[in-house]
């Protein structure tokens, strides 16, 4: 993931579209939000659910208990 401002990252895979997501870091989790809107909403995520959405998008089906 390359960096972004403010600590949220966008991925590497991004493209030029702006079409994107960005993720940050918290203390207790991952938060998400649109990059088209950094003022806006977010997802907060914890650990446990982070980890199944990423495996869900690589093709797995762990789900968070």
């Amino acid at each position: 993931m390359a960096a972004q401002h403010s600590g949220w990252f966008k991925s590497s895979y991004s493209g030029a579209n702006g079409e994107c997501v960005e993720t940050l870091h918290t203390e207790v989790g991952m938060a998400v939000r649109d990059s088209k809107e950094p003022g806006g909403p977010c997802i907060r995520l914890s650990p446990t659910a982070w980890s199944a959405f990423l495996s869900t998008l690589r093709g797995g089906d762990e789900r968070a208990a």
